[in-house]
């Protein structure tokens, strides 16, 4: 736990936790063997959610659909967890279980799932409230989705001045130093980040930087916005 002394006051960084990742425990993460192809990877993964959903709207434990279509409880178990590829025999047997067509058991696999790449250098430079001179704003990217707004920016700071921007928004922000020193705060505590160092933070807190120790600053600022936001 880090802690900084401002104007006679210590503030002290929260301690990252040993939590196990979110994604991991709501999606799937999984060694992928170098000739296997993402394709193929795909297509487990539809297999996998398909045969889990349909399992579980028919309120089935894993032990009894994998006697229903006649295949060991511990396969079962890794067809829903993407941890093998599926027969055709496997298939016909899990359609027939199902009372569905086998095509169904890929449904979602063909779509196509966004992404953003921007080359170094080639972002859209944007004017934000709080843009000044030396305060340069980079757009690497903005994910929508159905139910997400993610917005990610390289933020370079190379002038000192006697004002600093301070913001405040919905969502959760991320940022990441990738050069310089500054003291950065947030709500009521201010935090000195070096190359390398990171926060998290809840957007609805005021924030900002608030010295640059040594310049120029970079650091990336990634914020996730919540559906009422976007």
């Amino acid at each position: 736990m880090c802690q900084l002394s401002v104007n006679g006051v210590s503030h002290y960084a929260g301690s990252v936790t040993d939590d196990p990742l979110i994604r991991n425990q709501s999606g799937t993460a999984r060694e992928r063997p170098v000739d296997q192809s993402v394709e193929e990877l795909e297509l487990e993964t539809a297999i996998a959610h398909n045969v889990r959903r349909l399992r579980r709207q028919q309120g089935l434990s894993v032990g009894d659909m994998a006697t229903r279509v006649g295949i060991s409880k511990a396969m079962l178990s890794k067809i829903e967890n993407a941890q093998t590829s599926c027969s055709l025999s496997t298939l016909a047997r899990l359609a027939n279980g199902f009372d569905v067509s086998v095509t169904s058991l890929f449904r979602g696999a063909e779509m196509e799932r966004s992404a953003v790449f921007v080359k170094a250098g080639e972002g859209s430079e944007i004017i934000r409230e709080g843009s000044r001179e030396g305060h340069e704003y980079e757009l690497l990217g903005s994910l929508r989705g159905e139910h997400k707004r993610l917005e990610c920016l390289l933020v370079t700071l190379t002038e000192k001045s006697v004002t600093q921007p301070l913001f405040q928004h919905a969502g959760t922000e991320f940022l990441y130093v990738l050069e310089g020193v500054l003291d950065y705060a947030h709500s009521r505590s201010v935090y000195r980040m070096h190359p390398g160092d990171s926060l998290q933070l809840d957007g609805e807190g005021a924030h900002g930087p608030v010295e640059l120790v040594e310049l120029p600053v970079r650091f990336l600022s990634v914020i996730a916005f919540p559906d009422s936001a976007v």
